[in-house]
């Protein structure tokens, strides 16, 4: 399931969602972009304290959907705002691994691989 979610990330992030845009405009999948960078947030925070060892694996994807993005301005920022609040927000709520961590982990992992699905299907070139 991991590598799946992997793979299609990785296919959306070399397809470049779009055309570079001379304004900071939103763009038609931005809400789903900030939905997952706030899942890849949360599996950054998650995955760490369920001792995976991935180190900063869930970021340096976040870095690279940012960088097949390439947004500015506030779009960057809605971006990284997401990450953050996946992050924060899983911070506030586990200092340990337990067992609703590893659900959360594997719905997020669903649900990211589902967006990544969906994103590529339908803005790909």
């Amino acid at each position: 399931m991991l590598k799946h979610f992997l793979t299609v990330f990785i296919m959306l992030s070399a397809c470049n969602l779009g055309p570079a845009r001379a304004q900071d405009a939103a763009a038609p999948f931005d809400g789903d972009l900030q939905r997952l960078a706030e899942i890849l947030g949360t599996l950054h925070y998650l995955r760490g304290i369920c001792g995976t060892n991935e180190g900063p694996k869930w970021r340096n994807e976040m870095q690279a959907l940012i960088d097949a993005e390439t947004p500015s301005g506030d779009r960057r920022a809605r971006m990284i705002a997401g990450f953050n609040r996946g992050y924060n927000g899983f911070q506030q709520t586990y200092r340990t691994c337990t067992p609703a961590a590893s659900v959360a982990i594997r719905r997020y992992i669903e649900e990211g691989s589902r967006i990544s699905r969906d994103l590529t299907a339908r803005y790909a070139n």
